[in-house]
């Protein structure tokens, strides 16, 4: 049985992963920001271990990171945001920007290092930072600009976190889930949660050494970087 963290599971792929985890009967510790996310998270993984902080709020991190004494065996950084509405190269909510790449960018560095501790107890640590396609610097497109670069800038902060921890066999990497339906993706995205999740997991478990510094998708397919 391994130990799982998830951040950011209030709802949507991190709410799944924590149920799926918990209904196969893997140790689950999850993360919500408010109360509410707490309440549907403890609905659907109550079996789950719960912690509350906002990926923007270092300490408040740090200080659910020292509620946590056991290895961690995959870490999932999954909270993430849309952003503004207003993203565009000729027209840019700027601040709104600005608080999408603390939440998206730098949100998933802040929870990573405050748990490495405790990940790098683990016999087989794995760090999965939920990333997007659309951060793929090879993929055309001009819609939602401010979301792509924050995705994009998480994706050189994995191959920067997986170079400073190879030596120390923790495995990095970046994963696209697909175009989701939940709340973030919408109604019209081709994906069903259940089946995005069931990937993610299957993946994770899968990593070994040689898939760090890689960017998968659920299927375990590899993306431009």
């Amino acid at each position: 049985m391994a130990h799982w963290l998830i951040a950011g599971a209030s709802r949507g792929i991190g709410l799944e992963a924590a149920r799926q985890l918990s209904a196969r009967g893997e140790r689950v510790t999850a993360s919500a920001r408010s109360a509410s996310g707490l309440s549907a998270l403890k609905t659907a993984a109550p079996g789950a271990a719960t912690l509350q902080f906002d990926v923007r709020d270092e300490t408040a991190i740090r200080a659910a990171a020292a509620q946590v004494s056991d290895p961690i065996d995959v870490l999932i950084a999954n909270a993430g945001a849309y952003g503004p509405q207003r993203q565009s190269s000729l027209d840019m909510d700027f601040e709104g920007a600005l608080d999408l790449l603390s939440v998206n960018t730098f949100g998933p560095l802040r929870v990573v290092q405050a748990f490495l501790p405790l990940v790098k107890r683990s016999e087989r640590p794995r760090i999965v930072m939920m990333s997007s396609r659309l951060g793929s610097m090879s993929l055309d497109g001009t819609s939602n600009v401010a979301y792509r670069v924050s995705k994009a800038g998480l994706n050189k902060i994995v191959q920067c976190l997986a170079t400073d921890l190879e030596g120390e066999g923790v495995v990095v990497v970046a994963m696209h889930p697909g175009w989701v339906r939940t709340e973030m993706g919408g109604p019209n995205a081709t994906l069903d949660v259940r089946d995005s999740v069931a990937g993610i997991i299957q993946v994770a478990e899968s990593l070994t050494p040689a898939d760090t510094r890689s960017y998968r998708d659920y299927r375990g397919e590899d993306i431009p970087w």
